[in-house]
């Protein structure tokens, strides 16, 4: 709030030792200001004539980069001088110049522009970009989605991806997320979903911890009683599920180390501190580079038990994320980038 003094011209002289304090709200004199401000810039057309006309020493040639005529330059730089009362060119019969204050005119009306360029290129790209929030695994997203994800990227660098993960089921109607990857049989009818990829177990161990145990094969599967099992707290049913369907006997499914997630208990398992009991699709890249082997054949598929993308059905109307659907759907198991 601003307190301003007034007096009056045609006041006595006793009249005028009285004060007066008006109360003018801050907010009214900045207004005031600033469309007063507004009203003393020369137009944008003038100053764009002069900034080119100013770059390039040529009337001519700044009518042909602004697609006007000569005479229409001329008149837009006529009107910017008699509004600054400078003169910033000195015209020569085939030539002009820029006068000294014409060129710090210059100087400061390019920095403007590049300004606005940039908060103009700034507030579009904003406005472009589109963010997907995407809820997933720890493990699935370290080891799956992640060393994938960049090729999205090159094939749509104007998408966003935010990629969280926790193990709770997510909620569309109360959380700020646009879809997830979640380990279920099929999820609900009141969502949208989609198979993404199977689930199959399988024990793992580095090549080193295999060589050092060579009676882990096909025809032994016994032999897994005299190593460590290696277990993720979230799975401890896994190893039960494998050993049960696979026939093996004498084995205790909860014997080992567990690690509170199945990565770090990839992770030992390329160390060789033991057999590890993995989500094939998992540990693909790793099979494939020879960091991890499978020593048995025998392989449990969950079926329906498995990934599923899903999503709230209205998603898929918007064009960001069906692109993002389209490339999950569209690489499967392929090898990462």
């Amino acid at each position: 709030m601003l307190r301003t003094r007034l007096s009056f011209a045609d006041a006595s002289a006793t009249e005028m030792q009285t004060r007066f304090y008006v109360a003018i709200p801050a907010c009214s004199v900045q207004s005031a200001c600033y469309h007063f401000s507004m009203r003393t810039l020369p137009s944008l057309n003038a100053l764009r004539a002069f900034e080119v006309c100013g770059r390039l020493l040529s009337v001519q040639l700044a009518a042909n980069e602004l697609n006007v005529t000569p005479a229409a330059v001329s008149r837009q730089i006529k009107l910017l001088e008699d509004q600054l009362g400078v003169l910033l060119f000195e015209r020569g019969h085939r030539a002009i110049a820029l006068t000294p204050m014409g060129e710090r005119y210059l100087a400061d009306i390019v920095r403007g522009f590049e300004t606005l360029r940039t908060a103009t290129i700034n507030l579009t790209e904003a406005r472009r970009r589109r963010t997907l929030k995407i809820r997933g695994y720890t493990t699935f997203s370290m080891n799956w989605l992640l060393p994938r994800l960049s090729t999205f990227h090159r094939e749509h660098p104007d998408i966003e991806v935010s990629l969280t993960t926790s193990l709770q089921p997510v909620d569309f109607n109360t959380e700020d997320v646009d879809a997830a990857i979640r380990l279920s049989h099929a999820p609900s009818s009141d969502v949208g979903f989609d198979r993404l990829v199977p689930n199959e177990l399988v024990p793992v161990c580095s090549p080193e911890f295999l060589r050092a145990h060579p009676d882990l094969t096909d025809a032994a599967p016994e032999a897994l009683r005299n190593v460590p099992l290696l277990h993720s707290l979230a799975r401890r049913e896994d190893w039960a599920k494998w050993l049960d369907a696979a026939g093996v006997r004498g084995v205790n499914p909860l014997s080992g180390l567990s690690y509170e997630s199945s990565i770090l208990a990839y992770f030992a398992a390329t160390q060789g501190v033991g057999v590890a009991m993995a989500q094939r699709v998992l540990v693909a890249d790793q099979l494939r580079d020879g960091t991890l082997v499978m020593p048995f054949s025998f392989v449990l598929d969950q079926g329906a038990y498995t990934y599923y993308l899903i999503y709230p059905r209205e998603h898929l109307s918007n064009a960001e994320f069906a692109a993002f659907r389209n490339w999950l759907l569209s690489i499967g198991e392929a090898p990462a980038a």
